[in-house]
């Protein structure tokens, strides 16, 4: 039923997801014109097309899961599928941004964490709490101890 709580789990998932289109990773006091990604002071998924298709389709994924309740299989595939997408952009967002250090290793600005990195770490951790929702469901109906109709 939509009224369980992997329900919540999902939606706060893709809401973490959709909040990093505008939240920054990472930002600096100054600008830095030789970087590719703190040019403009802050470290976005907008700045990188590849993180904006991972945290965007793992958004969507998360959201359209909600809606297949009655197909719990389907639904956890598409949760574990979230989840991948999800630990992807945070591997790839991390690595863009040392890359990024390592470029330009004259420049002593000193980046400060933004909110946007602990989203996709926070909705990692809804997701896990939704696939673990959705098999308490499919054992709660398998069951031969419950209730029947």
């Amino acid at each position: 039923m939509i009224q369980r709580i992997q329900t919540i789990y999902l939606a706060l998932a893709g809401l973490c997801c959709l909040g990093l289109l505008g939240l920054p990773f990472a930002s600096t006091e100054e600008l830095v014109v030789t970087s590719s990604l703190f040019a403009d002071g802050n470290y976005k998924i907008s700045d990188n097309l590849g993180l904006i298709f991972l945290f965007i389709g793992a958004a969507a994924l998360a959201i359209v899961a909600i809606f297949l309740y009655q197909n719990r299989s389907l639904q956890s595939n598409l949760t574990r599928v979230a989840t991948v997408a999800n630990i992807i952009g945070l591997v790839l967002g991390i690595l863009l941004f040392l890359r990024d250090g390592i470029n330009q290793p004259e420049i002593e600005v000193e980046p400060n964490d933004g909110l946007g990195i602990f989203l996709p770490i926070l909705a990692i951790v809804f997701l896990f709490l939704a696939m673990r929702g959705i098999k308490k469901d499919d054992q709660l109906v398998r069951s031969t101890d419950r209730l029947r109709d």
